[in-house]
């Protein structure tokens, strides 16, 4: 099937706050969708803590070792690159409240939107205290320092650029909560990480949604911004001590890699809104659709090669292991 495009206005006739303006209505709806299907959770109900003990300090307790902790090896890598995820909330705040602005319907999302991500810091941060599952010297070190930096967003062409952004953005920290918790080797951490990304997926539909009327709107730099978005993607942690490294772990973990992001966070938004079906485009819009098609069929590639890299890794870590 193939989506017509009745409102494709000329690109130079949509400013940033036209577009916003024209979607409020948009927001409004999907924002009292959200609030009908989202439920609120307690984050302590989540957090083992009787399993709690003082650490060395003011208070005279013991020190951290590895094994006190429950989780396996890649479960803390990508825990701790999850966490500090989170705490870079302000800066998110800020960049998508500058953004979509602090009033209406858009003021009203960004702001449960940020109320809603909190609660993902605290119980991940509670648990992994509580549970003694990481250093909590080089998670506190991490947080300062990644925190410092702030965050300033890859996508700052447009307000589309950040909507398509986050579309894709929400789905992958859904899959790599999710990961994790499966990969942690602790059934707690496994509830939990769930339960976050339960409330990632919501937040996913909230602007997949909003992406699908933005392509109703304005076609063509909605397709341009997607394009520039998909082909340049990076998560939002990419700054942090050791991120590289440690993204390096998850990917031969098994929490995210190339064939997880090609198959599970770009693949199911871009179907779901039949990008590369949609006619009735321009020219700029025609070129990003061909352009991202072609990116999407190299990353695919890309994946398959990665796949039996890790595949014939596997198979020599099989061979020595039976030697």
């Amino acid at each position: 099937m193939t989506l017509t495009t009745a409102h494709n206005a000329a690109p130079d006739q949509w400013t940033d706050a036209r577009l916003l303006y024209a979607l409020e209505e948009v927001v409004e709806k999907e924002l009292n969708r959200h609030l009908n299907v989202a439920k609120d959770w307690m984050p302590h109900e989540y957090v083992p803590w009787s399993d709690g003990r003082n650490f060395d300090g003011p208070l005279g307790g013991e020190p951290w070792a590895p094994e006190d902790s429950k989780v396996t090896d890649i479960g803390r890598i990508a825990l701790v690159v999850n966490l500090l995820t989170e705490d870079n909330l302000p800066s998110y705040h800020h960049e998508i409240a500058s953004l979509f602005g602090r009033d209406g319907a858009w003021g009203t999302w960004v702001h449960r939107w940020t109320a809603e991500e909190g609660r993902h810091g605290i119980v991940m941060r509670d648990y992994l205290l509580t549970s003694r599952a990481v250093d909590p010297v080089e998670l506190e070190n991490f947080r300062m320092v990644h925190m410092s930096e702030g965050f300033e967003s890859d996508n700052r062409h447009s307000m589309l650029h950040s909507v398509a952004y986050v579309a894709f953005q929400e789905l992958a920290t859904r899959i790599s909560h999710r990961n994790t918790g499966h990969q942690s080797g602790d059934p707690v951490c496994d509830r939990m990480l769930a339960r976050i990304a339960t409330d990632e997926n919501l937040h996913m539909i909230f602007y997949r949604n909003l992406l699908r009327s933005a392509f109703e709107l304005a076609p063509d730099l909605t397709m341009c911004a997607v394009r520039d978005v998909v082909v340049n993607f990076r998560m939002p942690g990419h700054g942090m001590p050791g991120f590289e490294r440690a993204a390096a772990r998850m990917a031969i973990g098994g929490i995210y890699n190339l064939r997880i992001h090609h198959d599970d966070v770009l693949q199911p938004v871009l179907r779901h809104l039949k990008v590369l079906e949609i006619g009735g485009l321009g020219p700029e819009g025609l070129k990003a659709q061909e352009e991202l098609g072609m990116y999407m069929g190299g990353l695919d590639s890309e994946a398959r090669k990665f796949d039996e890299r890790l595949a014939a890794r596997e198979a020599r870590r099989a061979a020595r292991a039976g030697a």
